[in-house]
């Protein structure tokens, strides 16, 4: 039927309310044709079912598909690495926040899973450690340098006019009751000794004095050096003896160096003749002259076990002769032990033959040792420590391990490369040996030649009479600056970051026992007797022994309180606690505000740049200005002559152009305004269904 349609159960009826079966009708009535029962069973459900739909909110995704989600995502999520990637314009900028997110989002699933792992794991660990401390080197020296019967030869002239200085001073000599002697039977004999460095007696700290040589008296000219550490005496004032140095190229130019004890100053006076003497004779016949490793040890234990000279390494010292370190790791193998105490550490019994000393050069008796590193040098003069004759000396060690931060925390020097002073002991840098190779250096520069107790510098010499006749004057000039430290040496040497200490403990008791003084004698003068034939004498002998106290090492080292994590730490609390801002919009900020606002600006610059030259160019000479030059200036209107862009509101009050057409409405599309179904056929909850 033209104008009808289909109910909701599919019957075709009238749009103006054709006829309608009713109940009970007659046979003349038109059947009705049933729709299908399923259907007509659902439908009130299907109604309900788009009721609903129509009336309540839509509860699933914002978006219809995937790609329009996630996008939908990014734009309006807290993450903010997310949401640059959709906004950011460029591929390569787009692609820098995909690999900066990605990065982010691994390191945080990496750190989540530590923690978790952390956090289940349910495992004790217990750790038995059995340490065995490196055992230090040893080095053990004789107080006495030299034998002094080898070294009669090189030193009897000397040890004459000493001899014989005492005795014109005190009025004694060896063997003879206490007669002065007059000063002209001294004069008959002459003496070089004492023309090259005069010994006077300093009458009441006056600027007078005596000659001892020659009896003459002489008024002081320079300068008067206190050598002792207490310049007041406290006997007579005749007992200030003391010795004078001049320049050799200027007689006016003398230092008086007195000394409140006569035997400072017969023992200074001594040294300094017996190194100008020591340095003219070679090395090899040095050596010769020294103890040897047979004449020194007698004994030898460590560990428990039995050592002997072939655990020791020569070493030859100016001022100590031949000096032996035990442990010196020169064949690369370092000594260790596991045990404290003193029973496992290093034993030795020394022979010291004490008759056999310089009388003048050394005073007391026993034997220097010091315990270092490996690769350190033995300043065995400096920091040694004494043991006596007679005695058994145990020295218990607490081993140290201690580093210092360099620059910008401390002024210290990892290897030493960085200062400018040679190193001359070719053993690792330490401050001292950068002291004592400046002091050389300078003595080297200003006087000519080396001092004899430090090593040679390359292509120089020793101190002596002969060769350089002004050397004693200028080492004590130079060693007076150097104590004052106007030499500056103490301001380029710097402390060694990294170093090994051993703090020692020493304790001494009486060795041998009287009970066991005849038995040990007997038996070790038996062990010594092939090579001594006589009877050893408990004052020549020393019993030392070195230790570890116990196994604890000590490491001491220095961290910065500020570093690079905790300075970000703090940056990141701060921003977290008041602008809720991570790593990533940090780095959001940089490139909003620093590298986008940059190129905006420098775009702005360069379009005015451009714009002030093409009107330049317009502008020049004989050129008349066109009409269209208006409209190419960037804008349509004339009338808007602001260098900024108009905006939508402003842009809607501006006069159109003159020549311009009015804009118009275009007309309407009316091919769109076709409607058309969505759907193939109607649906069924659509149908109106008829009465039953």
């Amino acid at each position: 039927m033209p104008g009808g349609g289909a109910g909701r159960d599919g019957i075709p009826r009238s749009r103006g309310g054709g006829a309608r079966v009713r109940e009970g009708a007659g046979p003349a009535a038109a059947p009705s044709v049933p729709g299908p029962p399923a259907a007509a069973a659902t439908a009130p459900g299907k109604k309900i079912t788009a009721r609903l739909k129509r009336t309540l909110p839509v509860r699933g995704p914002q978006a219809p598909t995937l790609s329009e989600l996630m996008r939908w995502y990014c734009l309006n999520t807290n993450t903010h690495g997310c949401r640059r990637i959709v906004v950011s314009r460029g591929r390569l900028r787009r692609l820098l926040w995909i690999l900066l997110t990605l990065s982010a989002v691994g390191l945080i699933l990496w750190q989540c899973a530590e923690l978790l792992m952390n956090y289940y794991s349910a495992s004790v660990s217990v750790t038995v450690q059995f340490q065995k401390l490196p055992f230090p080197a040893v080095t053990i020296c004789n107080i006495n340098p030299y034998k002094y019967s080898a070294m009669k030869e090189y030193l009897s002239e000397l040890d004459k006019e000493t001899k014989k200085a005492l005795e014109t001073f005190y009025g004694f000599s060896e063997g003879k009751t206490k007669v002065r002697r007059s000063v002209d039977e001294w004069n008959s004999t002459g003496s070089d000794f004492f023309q090259q460095i005069p010994l006077l007696k300093v009458e009441d700290f006056s600027r007078t004095a005596t000659d001892l040589h020659s009896g003459q008296k002489r008024k002081i000219e320079g300068s008067v050096f206190h050598k002792d550490s207490s310049i007041v005496n406290s006997g007579d004032s005749n007992d200030i003896i003391g010795f004078q140095l001049c320049d050799a190229n200027n007689s006016s130019e003398c230092a008086l160096y007195t000394f409140s004890s006569g035997v400072n100053a017969i023992q200074e006076w001594y040294k300094l003749h017996y190194m100008n003497i020591m340095a003219q004779i070679p090395l090899e016949t040095k050596e010769k002259l020294s103890y040897s490793a047979d004449d020194l040890l007698l004994t030898c234990f460590f560990d428990g076990l039995s050592c002997d000279k072939r655990h020791f390494t020569r070493f030859h010292h100016p001022l100590h002769g031949n000096c032996y370190t035990f442990n010196s790791g020169e064949n690369g193998t370092v000594l260790s032990t596991s045990t404290g105490g003193s029973e496992y550490g290093l034993q030795v019994v020394l022979y010291i033959d004490e008759a056999d000393y310089n009388p003048f050069l050394v005073t007391s008796t026993g034997a220097k040792i010091i315990v270092h590193d490996q690769n350190e040098y033995p300043f065995i003069e400096d920091i040694g420590t004494e043991i006596e004759t007679a005695a058994a000396t145990s020295i218990g060690m607490h081993f140290t391990r201690s580093r210092k931060l360099s620059k910008p925390y401390s002024d210290c020097t990892e290897t030493g490369a960085d200062i400018p002073v040679e190193n001359l002991y070719n053993k690792s840098y330490s401050l001292q040996i950068c002291l004592h190779s400046c002091f050389q250096k300078a003595m080297v520069d200003s006087c000519g030649c080396a001092q004899y107790a430090q090593p040679l510098p390359v292509g120089a010499e020793y101190c002596n009479y002969k060769k350089n006749p002004n050397w004693m004057y200028c080492y004590y000039r130079l060693h007076e600056k150097f104590v004052k430290e106007q030499l500056g040496c103490q301001q380029i040497c710097k402390d060694a970051c990294s170093f090994k200490e051993w703090a020692l403990t020493t304790s001494i008791a009486q060795w041998p026992s009287t009970v066991s003084e005849d038995w040990m004698l007997r038996v070790l003068s038996w062990d010594k007797g092939q090579k001594l034939n006589k009877k050893l004498n408990k004052t020549d002998l020393a019993n030392l022994m070195v230790f570890y106290k116990d196994l604890n090492e000590r490491f001491i080292s220095e961290n910065p309180a500020n570093t690079l994590v905790i300075l970000l730490s703090n940056f990141g609390g701060q921003l977290g606690l008041w602008m809720s801002c991570s790593v990533v919009c940090v780095i959001e900020i940089v490139e909003v505000f620093f590298i986008d606002s940059l190129s905006i600006v420098m775009r702005r610059q360069w379009q005015k740049a451009k714009k002030w030259w093409n009107d330049r160019k317009r502008a020049g000479p004989g050129k008349p200005p066109q009409a269209g030059d208006v409209e190419r200036q960037g804008h349509d209107n004339p009338v808007c002559i602001d260098e900024d862009l108009p905006t939508f509101n402003t842009a809607l009050r501006l006069p159109l152009p003159q020549d311009s057409p009015l804009p118009r409405t275009p007309p309407p599309n009316y091919s769109t305004l076709r409607l058309e179904t969505a759907f193939t056929e109607q649906l069924p909850d659509t149908l109106e269904l008829g009465p039953h």
